[in-house]
């Protein structure tokens, strides 16, 4: 197995509930090695988004990290400032959100979006930035370059917004990209292909992927690692074939039982 890229210990989610505090996640721990595509399954309200947007202080308002580490690059995650952080926001770790046309702002092109990321998180020339963004959304298998970076987010398809996304989120070459249920809103078709793009991604980019997904088959078919959620909880973690091959965990089975009914 490769070293750790990055480091969840014991980390602590609540949040205001009728003038207490309400456990959300509880002391998550679990690794992600360099270089590879580890999996965060459960079903809906199990706590995997919510443990993906701790990694990078994305939390709504009333969420808090009450305790634990986010070890990456030597240094914990929740102890640093705003400040030391957004350099490693979209630089060192992005994000692919569930819902692209919500994640883009509505007012400006896609090039324009993908360019601001490389204008804080690189030194990259303007025109160096401009023919990057073309290389960008061929790498990701959009056609018409020259046309997708001038469109706006509600002029293209889902598929392609999700795409574009991806090419958003390797602009600045980071080493880890947090997906949270990138193919939820994607018929089949375009489901399997996106998955493609990340697995090749991953290899030709040297990069490693947080895998946010109820998806076991998905799972089965990308990830070299997984952490199966449950209420709050991390209740098993291993090897994707040893965890899908042999469950320990009663809930483990049942979700892949309710998985291969539906």
């Amino acid at each position: 197995m490769n070293s750790p890229l990055l480091i969840v210990r014991d980390t602590t989610v609540s949040v205001s509930e009728a003038g207490k505090r309400k456990t959300l996640i509880d002391k998550v721990s679990f690794q992600i090695p360099a270089l590879s595509i580890m999996a965060l399954v459960g079903e809906s309200g199990s706590g995997k988004t919510t443990t993906g947007f701790s990694i990078l202080r994305l939390l709504a308002t009333g969420l808090e990290v009450d305790s634990g580490t986010v070890i990456f690059e030597g240094k914990n995650l929740l102890s640093l400032s705003e400040d030391q952080m957004r350099p490693i926001r979209g630089g060192k770790i992005s994000m692919v959100f569930q819902e692209p046309l919500n994640a883009f702002n509505p007012v400006f092109t896609i090039g324009y979006q993908v360019d601001e990321v490389m204008r804080f998180h690189t030194k990259l020339s303007r025109p160096q930035r401009q023919e990057r963004i073309l290389e960008l959304f061929n790498l990701v298998g959009l056609s018409d370059p020259r046309r997708m970076a001038g469109s706006y987010p509600h002029q293209l398809s889902g598929g392609m917004r999700q795409r574009a996304m991806i090419a958003q989120a390797i602009a600045a070459n980071p080493k880890l990209i947090i997906a949270d249920e990138p193919t939820s809103n994607l018929d089949v078709t375009l489901q399997a292909r996106i998955i493609e793009l990340f697995q090749k991604l991953k290899d030709e980019l040297s990069l490693s992927i947080l895998l946010i997904t109820h998806d076991l088959g998905m799972v089965g078919h990308v990830a070299d690692e997984m952490a199966v959620m449950s209420r709050g909880k991390i209740i098993e973690c291993g090897p994707t074939k040893e965890v899908l091959n042999n469950p320990r965990e009663e809930y483990t089975k049942q979700l892949m039982n309710a998985f291969e009914v539906s």
